[in-house]
């Protein structure tokens, strides 16, 4: 089991940044795919970035590409996704989640359901 922590968010002017946390207990996260989900108010859980360790690989939604980025460190299990010139369409409680070593070769899991792990959420308002 996997347990998983999510931390960081908060209320931030439009175009300032946020840096989120997910802390990890019960296993290593070296071996799992992390990825990062959103749910806004009104809308479904949406994919918003993924990391593998094998090749440093990731992978990004459109709407986050070039202004999100995810980062491990290992040593002390954690994640982290850095929200760079944030907008107010960025508002979501974020979700931090675990995918197994399935997927350690071929496109990085976009779907929920890939996921076997889930953080809580913690939740990011960005003002305009």
């Amino acid at each position: 089991q996997v347990q998983l922590v999510e931390s960081g968010g908060g209320v931030v002017q439009a175009g300032g940044s946020l840096r989120l946390s997910c802390a990890a207990s019960g296993r290593t996260l070296s071996g799992y795919i992390m990825g990062w989900f959103r749910q806004a108010p009104g809308k479904e859980r949406e994919f918003v970035g993924a990391h593998r360790r094998r090749g440093d690989t990731t992978y990004y939604a459109d709407s986050v590409k070039g202004r999100f980025t995810i980062s491990r460190d290992n040593g002390n299990n954690m994640v982290y996704l850095q929200m760079n010139s944030l907008k107010p369409e960025d508002t979501a409680v974020y979700y931090c989640a675990a995918a197994g070593t399935r997927f350690s070769f071929g496109p990085l899991p976009t779907r929920e359901s890939a996921y076997d792990y889930w953080g809580q959420g913690t939740q990011v308002t960005v003002s305009s």
